[in-house]
């Protein structure tokens, strides 16, 4: 069945939920509240940052990558290092909250680029 307002804005898909599609009244606002969630508490302190969403969107790309590195090398290490120290449920649970986190920062990366590409201008088509 067809959308009954095919003039909704369309989306791509991992766009970030709580942020407006473009071109939609304060879809920029919507998009930097979301981007500074997703980087550190610090950013807000920084008017060239917080008055620039296309800096703020490349610098929370940078962000999500250097998180989801440290997740990636944790996860390489954990048994090692950890292996004598905590009990091995404790590990596997870690190993698994590791995994999660891996995994929710690639929707976050995902969705970072597609704001950063929305804010240089780029609009989604969607494809039949």
């Amino acid at each position: 069945m067809s959308d009954p307002r095919p003039d909704r804005p369309v989306v791509p898909p991992g766009w970030p939920a709580p942020v407006r599609p473009p071109g939609t009244p304060d879809w920029e606002r919507s998009a930097s509240g979301w981007l500074l969630d997703q980087c550190p508490p610090e950013y807000r302190g920084h008017p060239v940052i917080v008055r620039h969403p296309l800096l703020l969107a490349w610098l929370a790309g940078h962000h999500a990558a250097a998180q989801a590195d440290g997740v990636r090398r944790a996860l390489a290490a954990a048994r090692a290092d950890l292996a004598a120290a905590v009990p091995a449920p404790a590990l596997a649970q870690l190993l698994e909250a590791l995994e999660a986190e891996r995994v929710r920062l690639l929707a976050v990366r995902r969705a970072v680029d597609l704001l950063e590409e929305a804010l240089r201008g780029h609009r989604y088509v969607p494809r039949l």
